[in-house]
C-alpha cells in the first residue's frame, strides 16, 4: 500500500527510491508502470496523465522499465529478446539500435545466439538494460539495479549507468549499494511504509548516518 507518495524525476535527473524490504519502492514502480494501477492521485509524464493507462501505452509515451527480476524472454535469443523490443522513437537523441547495445553491452554480443535461459544473472541484467534501452526511453527506471549480481559485473552496470547519465537520460533507480548511489543519484527519496518520509541530495544523505541508520538500516 502507498499512503501520498509525491516523487518527481525532472529532465537529467537520476532519482533514487530508497528504503528497506518491503516499504513499498516496487509498489511504487509498478504503479507508475500500470502494473499494480493506482486507485487515486494523479501520475503525469512528460504532461501527460498516464495513470489508468495500460502498461503498453505507457511504455510508448517513452517509459522504460528493468523489473525486478529481469523477466527476460528465456525462450528467445539474446538477440531476440532486444529486437522485440526495438522502436522507433528517438526523445530528441541518438536511436538505440542493436550495435549500440553490443557496444555498451559487449558480452550480449558475444551471446547474440543463445538462449534467454543460458545467460548467467549479470548477463541477464545486462539484456534486461539493454532491452529497455532498445524502446527508446526518455525515462528509464530500473528495480533492484544490481541485486544479487557478481562484483565485477556490478561495476559494469554502475558504468553503464553512468554513462546514461552523461548521455541526458532520465532514471528512476532502485538499488541498496548506497555508496554507487550516493556517487551518481541527483536526489534520494525514502520511503517508510508506503510513505515518502524524506527526500534530499546525496550530500545531504551522506552526512547523516541517523537517517541511513533508522530509514536504511546501515
Amino acid at each position: 500500500m502507498l499512503f501520498g507518495v509525491t516523487l518527481e524525476v525532472r529532465r537529467g535527473e537520476v532519482v533514487t527510491l530508497l528504503g528497506r524490504n518491503g516499504m513499498g519502492k516496487t509498489t511504487t514502480v509498478r504503479s507508475i508502470m500500470g502494473l499494480t494501477p493506482a486507485e487515486r492521485g494523479s501520475i503525469r509524464f512528460d504532461g501527460t496523465e498516464i495513470r489508468g493507462m495500460p502498461s503498453y501505452r505507457i511504455g510508448r509515451l517513452g517509459v522504460g522499465l528493468v523489473p525486478e527480476g529481469r523477466r527476460i524472454f528465456g525462450n528467445l535469443t539474446a538477440r531476440e529478446n532486444l529486437v522485440a523490443t526495438g522502436a522507433a522513437r528517438t526523445n530528441g537523441a541518438q536511436p538505440w539500435t542493436l550495435d549500440k547495445v553490443y557496444e555498451l553491452f559487449p558480452r550480449l554480443a558475444e551471446r547474440a545466439h543463445n538462449m534467454g535461459s543460458q545467460l548467467s544473472g549479470g548477463e541477464q541484467q545486462m539484456l534486461a538494460i539493454g532491452r529497455a534501452l532498445m524502446t527508446n526511453p526518455s525515462l528509464l527506471i530500473m528495480d533492484e539495479a544490481t541485486e544479487g549480481l557478481a562484483p565485477m559485473v556490478r561495476d559494469e552496470i554502475w558504468d553503464c549507468l553512468t554513462r546514461l547519465k552523461a548521455l541526458g537520460y532520465s532514471i528512476l533507480l532502485i538499488d541498496k549499494n548506497l555508496d554507487n548511489l550516493l556517487e551518481l543519484a541527483d536526489r534520494h527519496y525514502i520511503l517508510e511504509k508506503g510513505k515518502v518520509v524524506w527526500t534530499g541530495s546525496s550530500a545531504t544523505l551522506a552526512g547523516d548516518e541517523r537517517l541511513q541508520a533508522e530509514y536504511l538500516g546501515l
